[in-house]
């Protein structure tokens, strides 16, 4: 039994900063292949944000290089999006995902409840 729980969204000017979490709780993160962050525009589907692998290795999406990180901390048992130079359209609700894969049983996918950023002047 595993769920992410996302936090650290809110309201930013643009160009500022901000850092989300996403912790397993209950649970662990150390049981997925690979963990991603997606954001959600009001009426539209969710598009992918980034993507680690359980070894640390990052893939980005081309709106958001260059500005945001991602990360994990085993020790702390969460996924990291350190968000920089924020702009308008950045503004979405921020949903965590994970991809569990077991032996026998293949992929499962869990997602957070996801949480809101608001870039705005």
């Amino acid at each position: 039994q595993v769920q992410l729980v996302e936090s650290g969204g809110g309201l930013v000017q643009p160009g500022g900063s901000l850092r989300l979490s996403c912790t397993a709780d209950p649970g662990s993160i150390s049981v997925f292949s690979g963990m991603s962050w997606y954001r959600q525009d009001p009426g539209k589907q969710p598009m992918l944000v980034a993507t680690i692998t359980s070894v640390g290795d990052p893939t980005y999406g081309s709106s958001v290089k260059g500005r945001f990180t991602i990360s994990l901390d085993n020790a702390k048992n969460t996924l990291y999006l350190q968000m920089n130079n924020l702009k308008p359209e950045d503004t979405a609700v921020y949903l965590c995902k994970g991809l569990r894969w077991t032996q026998g049983w293949g992929s499962q996918e869990y997602w957070g409840q996801g949480t809101q950023v608001t870039v705005s002047s």
